[in-house]
């Protein structure tokens, strides 16, 4: 008989069932901080082949960047700490890979649980220390002795993993508790390990059923369906082209939700900025049919509950869907892709204007866009319509929070492969972090458009030396982006300036030289239009773009802008 391989790694044994576990279930990728308590992970993991590891310094910086591999992946992504404050950095990360349903594997290494509340270092609560924001936590053994604590173990890992990439997928947490010493090594004969398996039912719904919503979507002669982000999907996107073709059904999709077709409203909020009042109920749908993540258009959430659907379904897997629109009536357990493929091929048209409406609202909002565009001084605005459209077709695009994602809003960006941004939370933090992420796992250009203050929050990733050359950065110079200027409330408070927008002189040329960016500025339109076709050309390192606007400016010419839309 010959020898059975032998691997030499950390010796805590609940550390090696964990990453075992972790290969069995498919998880490729692990981003990892460096630390002492938990230096037996960081051994085990860099001696495991079949999980690819990067290291980066910050936390938060690190779960971001996780964030960012497991959207465009598609794929679970482990994330290892060590002990104390350290996992508390993970927690925007964490909040956003739960609202955007992405399975990350948040292990952190703890001291010994007797330590706890002793003024031990590095020593805080650390076990569920996330039970808000994951979908569930679990504290492994910090020693194992014997069969039963390696069974036990090996459960508490199967489960959690099971429990991420299962259902509604999430983020979910794994504590453990580690002893000193903690730089032991041994080997390990190659051996069997208990995989549990887990098999869902089948998700979409039963023919009976389906044939039941079939009758009942074809009672309403106006439906309006509303995409909010989304992973893309090919059989989805076709079966909703297939309903927008029906008379009755409108389908209003957002940028970031990756299903836009000439036949949907893809700029909701300018074509929404068209209706009268007097005609707003005209617009109102009986049947309202929602998927996908949080929406960003606060206009289209206010409509719909001023104007509320006599039913609203959600097609939603989680347990507990969201009633954004106060009016929920049926909740669909079921995948979008696998829903509403099932219900295109069960309904048919009837009479009705409700379509043709809503297309004709969106050939005036289009005429006066471009009638705004004309005139339009120099302005996030005029910027936004230079870099928007000529965003190289096939390419991908990341989207911070504040302007940067509601302004794409406003432009059909028909051309890209793919967009997104952190919407689960909308938190500014970690934008530049989740791109780095996002550009790693794809082959093609991606694109990152974000303002200086979520640019100058998130610096810290600028420090990652994963940084790929299909990366560009556009960074918006407008001082803070001028949002608290255009929303009702802080506009009208003369603290306005202190307290609200809080702007300050953000180095972008220097960000970029000391780590090594390609860097360009434009300053006005003229410089823009130039540098663009540059920027976006391959290059051997990535590059930022700053784009300098008017700050005081900005706000008032978005409110022509809507005035505009409003026929003013």
């Amino acid at each position: 008989m010959g020898e059975k391989m032998e691997k030499w790694t950390t010796d805590k044994e609940g550390v090696k069932i964990l990453i075992e576990l972790l290969v069995r279930k498919g998880i490729r990728q692990a981003v990892l901080s460096p630390g002492s308590r938990n230096a037996p992970l960081l051994l085990a993991f860099a001696r495991e082949k079949r999980i690819r590891h990067w290291v980066v310094l910050d936390e938060r910086s690190a779960a971001f960047m996780a964030l960012g591999m497991a959207q465009q992946s598609g794929q679970a992504v482990a994330l290892v700490c060590t002990s104390g404050t350290a996992p508390l950095n993970y927690a925007p990360a964490v909040a956003e890979a739960y609202y955007q349903r992405l399975p990350l594997i948040v292990i952190t290494a703890d001291r010994p649980v007797a330590w706890i509340d002793q003024e031990d270092s590095q020593t805080i609560r650390q076990y569920e220390v996330f039970r808000n924001i994951v979908k569930a936590s679990w504290q492994l053994p910090g020693e194992l002795f014997g069969e039963e604590d390696c069974w036990y173990a090996n459960r508490l890992v199967n489960d959690a993993l099971n429990t991420a990439l299962s259902g509604r997928r999430g983020p979910v947490h794994i504590n453990l508790p580690l002893r000193e010493p903690l730089y032991g090594q041994r080997s390990y004969a190659a051996g069997e390990l208990r995989t549990i398996r887990r098999i869902e039912p089948e998700r979409g719904p039963a023919s009976e059923k389906m044939q039941e919503l079939a009758k009942d979507f074809g009672c309403a002669r106006r439906v309006m369906i509303l995409a909010g982000f989304h992973q893309p999907d090919p059989a989805l996107k076709i079966a909703l082209q297939e309903l927008a073709k029906l008379p009755q059904v409108i389908v209003l999709a957002e940028t970031l939700s990756n299903v836009a077709s000439e036949r949907h409203v893809v700029t909701i909020d300018r074509v929404l900025a068209t209706l009268g009042e007097e005609e707003k109920e005209r617009f109102q749908p009986e049947l309202l049919i929602t998927f996908g993540g949080a929406l960003v258009s606060k206009h289209i959430k206010a409509f719909l509950r001023k104007y509320r659907p006599r039913w609203h379904w959600s097609i939603d897997c989680s347990e507990h869907p969201a009633d954004t629109m106060q009016g929920l009536t049926t909740h669909i357990l079921a995948e979008p892709a696998l829903f509403f493929p099932a219900l295109a091929a069960r309904v048919g048209a009837v009479a009705s204007h409700y379509a043709r409406g809503w297309e004709e609202k969106k050939r005036l909002a289009e005429e006066r866009h471009v009638t705004f565009e004309k005139k339009a001084g120099w302005s996030d605005w005029k910027a936004f319509s230079l870099i928007l459209p000529a965003l190289p077709a096939g390419s991908f695009l990341q989207l911070a929070n504040s302007t940067p994602v509601r302004y794409a809003q406003l432009f059909d960006c028909a051309q890209l492969a793919r967009s997104d941004g952190n919407r689960g939370t909308s938190g500014i933090e970690g934008s530049t972090s989740t791109a780095i992420g996002a550009a790693l796992m794809q082959e093609g250009m991606t694109t990152l458009i974000t303002g200086d203050m979520g640019f100058l929050y998130d610096s810290n990733a600028l420090w990652n030396k994963y940084f790929p050359a299909r990366l560009k950065v556009v960074v918006m110079k407008n001082g803070g982006g001028g949002i608290f200027r255009f929303i009702p409330g802080p506009s009208d408070q003369e603290e306005l300036e202190e307290c609200f927008e809080t702007a300050c002189e953000v180095n972008v040329e220097g960000f970029a030289r000391l780590h090594h960016f390609q860097y360009f500025k434009a300053a006005d339109e003229k410089s823009l239009r130039r540098l663009l076709p540059e920027f976006w050309q391959e290059m051997e390192r990535p590059a930022i773009l700053e784009v300098e606007t008017p700050r005081l400016k900005n706000a008032e010419v978005l409110k022509s802008y809507f005035r505009c839309l409003q026929g003013e």
